[in-house]
């Protein structure tokens, strides 16, 4: 069995597997071959790789020689080939291109975005790994961008009010830049539609701002789903409010395969303080500000809006690590002990993750709209 891994695009720091992830993929006797170069940004250069047990090739060899291509974000045109399987996070339901072209080149593909939140699937559940990353990274980006202290200061100067930070989505994103904002010692308020989870916002320091009249889904995993208009209303009332009191938003809401809510209005961002930070990590889905760009920062009425849809790749090495190991266990779901493919789709996990296969579109998330 053979496993390729290319190279990611200059946009993307990250590297699908370290040479920790594999010396155990080599214990196990399965040959992995790395694009050359592809580890550097993650601070691993070839040699590591190649003491590890993997050997260096170009691109173009490794695709033909490989049975799984690993890729992070979707492989671009020149990076399919015929017959293989790819396994990575392709964010199908806004790649639908993609997904045709799998089906057209018979590839067998499996998108680790779509694991679904079982016990289970735990370990190789790569949304929530990185999201983590990213909500740290994010409140650290906010606290280097605002002009203001995040803690309280005493000084014979004076008081040093903390900084006020509301955050939108108490996912592992949400929580995460909650524990980080509080250990930086700003006041934290913390808005989610799933009233479930104000125990954890509240063991973890924050306070919970509640909207009434949420609706769940016990259907959707535990993802975010679509809510009533009425929801919606008081939602945007009880947002505006105490957006214009913060001086820093980090904006974590996203529904998986749909537009990002929009909860930030521009008329809101115009009632802020002058110098407030808006971190949003939705941008890639059409943004929780109306004024969001993705990859942009955004000045408006002395606000500054930051569009951006992937930290982990600002922390490349640890991000690295842990898809990894996503990934690895993933791996051995479709790989069995006498190094053969196993492709059980009785298996709740690799028939949610598996998008195409025998020129065929599997998914049942996308069957629905191809």
């Amino acid at each position: 069995m053979i496993l390729g891994i290319l190279k990611e695009s200059q946009q993307d720091n990250r590297v699908s597997l370290l040479p920790e992830h594999i010396t155990t993929l080599a214990e196990n006797e399965i040959t992995v071959v790395i694009e050359s170069d592809a580890g550097n940004r993650s601070c691993f250069e070839n040699a590591k790789y190649v003491e590890a047990g993997a050997s260096i090739d170009i691109k173009e060899n490794i695709l033909n020689k490989s049975d799984i291509i690993l890729k992070i974000n979707p492989p671009d045109e020149n990076e399919l080939m015929r017959d293989k399987i790819y396994v990575g996070v392709f964010n199908p339901l806004w790649n639908i291109d993609l997904i045709k072209k799998f089906r057209e080149l018979n590839i067998t593909s499996f998108s680790l975005d779509l694991i679904p939140r079982s016990t289970r699937a735990q370990a190789m559940d790569i949304l929530s790994s990185m999201a983590m990353i990213a909500g740290y990274k994010a409140v650290l980006e906010a606290a280097n961008k605002l002009p203001n202290f995040f803690p309280m200061f005493m000084s014979a100067s004076g008081t040093i009010k903390p900084a006020k930070v509301l955050v939108l989505g108490a996912g592992v994103a949400g929580l995460q830049a909650l524990a980080t904002a509080r250990k930086l010692g700003a006041v934290v308020e913390v808005f989610d539609v799933h009233t479930a989870v104000k125990e954890e916002v509240m063991s973890l320091g924050g306070k919970f701002v509640e909207v009434e009249v949420a609706k769940n889904d016990i259907s959707a995993g535990g993802y975010a789903v679509e809510q009533t208009e009425e929801f919606k209303v008081r939602q945007q009332e009880l947002i505006h409010a105490h957006t214009i009191k913060a001086s820093v938003i980090i904006c974590t809401a996203q529904i998986p395969g749909k537009k990002a809510p929009l909860l930030i209005k521009k008329e809101t961002v115009e009632e802020m303080q002058p110098g407030s930070v808006i971190i949003d990590m939705a941008a890639g889905s059409g943004g929780n500000c109306e004024l969001s760009r993705v990859d942009e920062t955004v000045i408006h009425n002395w606000v500054k809006i930051i569009g951006k849809a992937n930290f982990p790749s600002k922390m490349p090495a640890d991000a690295s690590k842990m898809l990894g190991k996503n990934l690895v266990n993933f791996l051995n779901l479709l790989i069995t002990e006498d190094k053969k493919l196993n492709l059980d789709f009785n298996d709740e996990i690799i028939a949610a993750t598996c998008l195409t296969h025998n020129n065929k579109i599997v998914s049942k998330s996308l069957t629905k709209i191809i």
